[in-house]
């Protein structure tokens, strides 16, 4: 159908942008005419114009009568710091406007569809919209729990194992898997470990790919005691001002505090206590497994100490994607 065709090509455009909106959506746009793209545009960052204003400044012709896509609802409301879309299709002379999201923001929510058909706009909703839902599943977990979303990361061997039983953990994984697991780091606003996994394995958890020039993400270390050993790399490096120690013993309550300081989404990775602790709390949204094709036996568990009195109480992974990594698989899915 050419309603999911150029949905596709919005959804495209979004995701060029990932990891620098926040805590925006992603979201592209394309403009067509007479069977022809006429203009493309995306939301770049924060601040900047939003993915249908870019489009109309891009057009390479006179929009009036043409149809406009875009992955999420035009804004309508003037409570940010570019104006409301909308009102600027309206005055643009857009005849349709097809989308695939509407937007959870409250103060959207249905609105902008509602100002668009009372315009005399033909509006389509729901076009490849479960790949909308998935590309702005941080953004709509954001404004519907007030939350950041937890992405969980766990690289183990077949038998589920994360490092040996003297604590060796480095590497399970492949080159492959790793450059993968750091490009994941790059879409996050922050990384999440425990205590323990500073004093065993002293990471740097920073974005390390030699074409990366976008910003670290913060350091989140999450300990009761509040101590951490004073030489690791999260207190003395150059990224030393991104590190934060987190002693609050609810999780839930240092995520209300989290996002609200403009945390959108973490990548837990660790250690298996902490992980732990966040699945029985309910607050994983995403699960992304790597998977190396060896066996170690004895060892330490990727999740310690989460136990079920049912089989049916197992926690399965949804809507699943695989990638193949050299020797390495990753799946990842929603809880």
């Amino acid at each position: 159908m050419a309603h999911e065709h150029y949905m596709r090509r919005a959804l495209s455009l979004a995701q060029q942008a990932e990891g620098r909106t926040w805590p925006n959506p992603m979201v592209g746009c394309v403009i067509v005419k007479d069977g022809d793209v006429i203009a493309e545009g995306l939301h770049r960052q924060a601040g900047t114009a939003h993915a249908e204003r870019d489009a109309l400044d891009n057009a390479s012709a006179d929009v009036r009568g043409a149809t406009l896509y875009v992955n999420l609802e035009p804004c309508c409301h003037t409570a940010k710091r570019t104006p409301p879309c909308a009102q600027a299709l309206v005055a643009a002379g857009i005849a349709r406007v097809v989308i695939a999201n509407i937007d959870p923001n409250p103060a959207v929510s249905g609105a902008g569809i509602t100002l668009l058909r009372a315009a005399g706009i033909e509006v389509v909703t729901g076009v490849l919209e479960t790949e909308g839902a998935r590309l702005n599943e941080v953004f709509f977990h954001n404004q519907r729990s007030q939350l950041p979303f937890v992405h969980l990361k766990i690289a183990s061997t077949l038998d589920g194992r994360v490092a040996m039983a003297n604590g060796q953990s480095q590497w399970i994984t492949g080159e492959t898997a790793r450059r993968h697991g750091h490009r994941l780091r790059a879409t996050h606003t922050a990384i999440a470990v425990g205590a323990n996994t500073v004093r065993t394995d002293n990471p740097r958890l920073t974005v390390r790919l030699p074409d990366y020039a976008g910003p670290q993400p913060i350091r989140l270390v999450f300990s009761r005691s509040g101590k951490l050993p004073a030489d690791s790399h999260v207190l003395t490096d150059a990224e030393a001002v991104q590190t934060r120690v987190i002693s609050d013993p609810s999780l839930r309550n240092a995520l209300q505090a989290l996002y609200q300081e403009g945390i959108c989404n973490i990548l837990l990775e660790g250690g298996p206590q902490l992980s732990t602790e966040f699945l029985k709390a309910g607050l994983v949204q995403r699960i992304s497994h790597y998977l190396n094709p060896s066996y170690l036996g004895e060892g330490l568990s990727a999740l310690n100490g989460y136990e079920l009195q049912d089989l049916h109480q197992r926690l399965t992974l949804k809507h699943v994607e695989y990638s193949v990594l050299e020797d390495d698989l990753v799946l990842s899915g929603r809880l």
